[in-house]
Protein backbone atom coordinates (compact mmCIF):
# COMPACT_ATOMS: atom_id res chain seq x y z
CA UNK A 1 0.00 0.00 0.00
CA UNK A 2 2.59 2.60 0.73
CA UNK A 3 4.05 1.85 -2.08
CA UNK A 4 1.10 2.49 -3.96
CA UNK A 5 0.77 6.11 -2.69
CA UNK A 6 4.44 6.83 -3.60
CA UNK A 7 3.82 6.11 -6.91
CA UNK A 8 0.51 8.09 -6.79
CA UNK A 9 2.47 11.15 -5.66
CA UNK A 10 5.13 10.55 -8.13
CA UNK A 11 2.35 10.59 -10.36
CA UNK A 12 1.05 13.89 -9.18
CA UNK A 13 4.72 15.45 -9.61
CA UNK A 14 4.84 13.85 -13.24
CA UNK A 15 1.57 15.95 -14.07
CA UNK A 16 2.76 19.11 -12.72
CA UNK A 17 6.27 19.03 -14.53
CA UNK A 18 4.45 18.44 -17.74
CA UNK A 19 2.69 21.52 -17.69
CA UNK A 20 5.07 24.02 -17.80
CA UNK A 21 6.20 27.58 -19.26
CA UNK A 22 9.27 29.22 -20.38
CA UNK A 23 9.22 33.01 -19.83
CA UNK A 24 12.81 34.57 -20.20
CA UNK A 25 15.49 32.13 -18.55
CA UNK A 26 12.44 30.81 -15.97
CA UNK A 27 10.56 27.76 -16.33
CA UNK A 28 6.66 28.64 -14.28
CA UNK A 29 4.22 25.73 -13.83
CA UNK A 30 1.32 26.82 -16.39
CA UNK A 31 -1.37 25.96 -13.50
CA UNK A 32 -1.77 26.79 -9.95
CA UNK A 33 -0.88 24.57 -7.63
CA UNK A 34 -3.46 21.99 -6.88
CA UNK A 35 -1.94 19.49 -4.01
CA UNK A 36 -2.98 18.38 -1.06
CA UNK A 37 0.32 16.50 0.60
CA UNK A 38 4.14 17.78 1.08
CA UNK A 39 6.60 16.58 -1.18
CA UNK A 40 7.54 14.20 1.98
CA UNK A 41 3.58 12.49 1.31
CA UNK A 42 1.93 13.99 4.67
CA UNK A 43 -1.20 15.18 4.63
CA UNK A 44 -1.61 18.95 4.23
CA UNK A 45 -5.27 19.53 6.46
CA UNK A 46 -7.91 20.64 4.51
CA UNK A 47 -9.95 23.60 6.18
CA UNK A 48 -13.71 22.69 5.48
CA UNK A 49 -15.18 25.36 7.80
CA UNK A 50 -14.29 28.92 9.05
CA UNK A 51 -14.22 27.31 12.57
CA UNK A 52 -10.91 25.38 10.91
CA UNK A 53 -9.73 27.96 8.92
CA UNK A 54 -9.42 30.16 11.77
CA UNK A 55 -8.04 27.44 14.58
CA UNK A 56 -5.10 26.63 11.41
CA UNK A 57 -4.13 30.19 12.00
CA UNK A 58 -4.08 30.49 15.55
CA UNK A 59 -1.95 27.06 15.61
CA UNK A 60 0.19 28.42 13.00
CA UNK A 61 -0.20 25.24 10.87
CA UNK A 62 -0.63 24.34 7.45
CA UNK A 63 -3.87 24.37 5.68
CA UNK A 64 -5.49 24.59 2.47
CA UNK A 65 -9.43 25.28 1.16
CA UNK A 66 -11.27 25.46 -2.21
CA UNK A 67 -12.70 28.70 -3.25
CA UNK A 68 -16.06 28.77 -1.37
CA UNK A 69 -15.41 25.18 -0.09
CA UNK A 70 -16.39 23.83 -4.40
CA UNK A 71 -14.09 21.49 -5.27
CA UNK A 72 -15.38 22.74 -8.79
CA UNK A 73 -13.29 25.72 -8.22
CA UNK A 74 -10.35 23.82 -7.62
CA UNK A 75 -10.05 21.84 -10.76
CA UNK A 76 -10.27 25.48 -12.13
CA UNK A 77 -8.15 27.38 -10.06
CA UNK A 78 -6.74 24.94 -7.65
CA UNK A 79 -6.43 25.11 -4.25
CA UNK A 80 -6.04 27.96 -1.92
CA UNK A 81 -2.87 27.50 1.19
CA UNK A 82 -1.97 29.75 3.84
CA UNK A 83 1.52 30.61 4.35
CA UNK A 84 2.21 28.16 7.02
CA UNK A 85 1.39 25.49 4.07
CA UNK A 86 3.98 27.51 1.79
CA UNK A 87 6.62 27.96 4.44
CA UNK A 88 6.62 24.38 5.88
CA UNK A 89 9.97 22.54 5.79
CA UNK A 90 8.16 19.19 4.03
CA UNK A 91 8.46 21.19 1.16
CA UNK A 92 4.83 22.72 -0.66
CA UNK A 93 5.99 22.05 -4.30
CA UNK A 94 6.84 19.37 -5.99
CA UNK A 95 10.21 18.01 -6.51
CA UNK A 96 12.40 20.13 -9.06
CA UNK A 97 10.32 22.92 -8.03
CA UNK A 98 9.67 25.74 -5.44
CA UNK A 99 7.41 28.90 -4.09
CA UNK A 100 9.09 31.30 -6.01
CA UNK A 101 10.67 34.50 -3.84
CA UNK A 102 9.83 38.00 -4.39
CA UNK A 103 12.82 38.74 -6.54
CA UNK A 104 11.90 36.24 -8.81
CA UNK A 105 8.55 37.26 -9.22
CA UNK A 106 9.77 40.56 -10.03
CA UNK A 107 12.22 38.99 -12.62
CA UNK A 108 9.23 37.82 -14.35
CA UNK A 109 7.39 41.12 -14.32
CA UNK A 110 10.18 42.77 -15.37
CA UNK A 111 10.98 40.51 -18.57
CA UNK A 112 7.54 41.04 -19.28
CA UNK A 113 7.43 44.58 -19.21
CA UNK A 114 4.75 47.14 -19.44
CA UNK A 115 1.45 45.68 -20.11
CA UNK A 116 2.79 42.40 -18.20
CA UNK A 117 -0.94 41.61 -16.09
CA UNK A 118 -2.84 41.56 -19.44
CA UNK A 119 0.18 39.32 -21.10
CA UNK A 120 0.01 36.74 -18.21
CA UNK A 121 -4.00 36.92 -17.60
CA UNK A 122 -5.73 34.18 -19.56
CA UNK A 123 -7.87 35.21 -22.51
CA UNK A 124 -10.96 33.78 -20.74
CA UNK A 125 -12.49 33.52 -17.49
CA UNK A 126 -12.09 37.61 -15.88
CA UNK A 127 -15.14 39.57 -15.29
CA UNK A 128 -16.29 41.79 -17.29
CA UNK A 129 -14.20 41.24 -20.07
CA UNK A 130 -11.35 41.70 -18.38
CA UNK A 131 -9.35 39.13 -19.75
CA UNK A 132 -5.86 39.29 -21.05
CA UNK A 133 -3.60 38.13 -24.29
CA UNK A 134 -1.91 34.96 -21.95
CA UNK A 135 0.89 36.15 -24.72
CA UNK A 136 3.26 34.62 -22.12
CA UNK A 137 1.77 31.12 -21.59
CA UNK A 138 1.63 31.83 -17.54
CA UNK A 139 -2.63 31.41 -17.89
CA UNK A 140 -3.16 33.50 -14.77
CA UNK A 141 -7.07 32.95 -13.65
CA UNK A 142 -8.96 34.64 -11.00
CA UNK A 143 -8.95 32.62 -8.17
CA UNK A 144 -9.27 34.89 -5.34
CA UNK A 145 -8.37 34.37 -1.95
CA UNK A 146 -9.80 33.37 1.93
CA UNK A 147 -9.34 35.71 4.68
CA UNK A 148 -8.49 35.07 8.00
CA UNK A 149 -12.35 35.18 9.46
CA UNK A 150 -12.80 32.39 6.32
CA UNK A 151 -14.73 34.67 4.24
CA UNK A 152 -13.82 34.53 -0.05
CA UNK A 153 -13.49 37.53 -2.28
CA UNK A 154 -11.63 38.23 -5.22
CA UNK A 155 -12.99 35.47 -7.45
CA UNK A 156 -13.33 36.27 -11.43
CA UNK A 157 -11.70 39.81 -10.27
CA UNK A 158 -8.56 39.31 -8.75
CA UNK A 159 -5.33 36.41 -8.68
CA UNK A 160 -3.01 36.44 -6.32
CA UNK A 161 -0.30 34.26 -5.91
CA UNK A 162 2.03 33.54 -2.48
CA UNK A 163 5.84 34.64 -2.30
CA UNK A 164 7.80 32.57 -0.33
CA UNK A 165 9.56 35.91 0.96
CA UNK A 166 8.37 36.85 5.34
CA UNK A 167 7.69 40.36 5.52
CA UNK A 168 8.13 39.90 8.92
CA UNK A 169 6.47 37.54 11.92
CA UNK A 170 2.64 38.20 10.56
CA UNK A 171 2.98 38.91 6.89
CA UNK A 172 4.39 37.58 3.69
CA UNK A 173 4.64 38.89 0.28
CA UNK A 174 2.19 37.86 -2.92
CA UNK A 175 2.05 39.27 -6.60
CA UNK A 176 -1.29 39.96 -8.08
CA UNK A 177 -3.22 40.84 -10.98
CA UNK A 178 -6.55 42.26 -11.43
CA UNK A 179 -8.69 44.35 -14.33
CA UNK A 180 -5.74 46.76 -15.24
CA UNK A 181 -3.08 45.98 -16.91
CA UNK A 182 0.07 45.69 -14.43
CA UNK A 183 1.27 43.10 -11.74
CA UNK A 184 1.35 44.44 -8.34
CA UNK A 185 3.22 43.54 -5.07
CA UNK A 186 1.59 43.90 -1.34
CA UNK A 187 2.19 42.17 1.55
CA UNK A 188 -0.82 39.91 3.09
CA UNK A 189 -1.52 38.34 6.60
CA UNK A 190 -0.24 34.65 6.42
CA UNK A 191 -3.69 33.60 7.62
CA UNK A 192 -5.31 34.05 4.59
CA UNK A 193 -5.45 31.98 1.90
CA UNK A 194 -3.87 32.36 -1.34
CA UNK A 195 -2.92 30.44 -4.64
CA UNK A 196 0.83 29.04 -5.20
CA UNK A 197 2.14 29.07 -8.73
CA UNK A 198 5.63 27.34 -8.57
CA UNK A 199 8.78 27.83 -10.38
CA UNK A 200 11.91 25.10 -11.09
CA UNK A 201 14.67 24.92 -9.60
Amino acid sequence: MKFVFISFLFSLSFLAHSQTVTIGKQVWMSMNLDLSVFRNGDSIPQAKTDVEWEKSFENKQPAWCYYGGDAANGKKYGKLYNWYAVNDPRGLAPVGYHVPTDAEWTILTDYLGDGAGKKMKSASGWKDNENGTNESGFSALPGGLRKSTGTFQGIRNFGYWWSSTEHDKDFASIHYVYSVDGVYSNIEMKTRGISVRCIKD
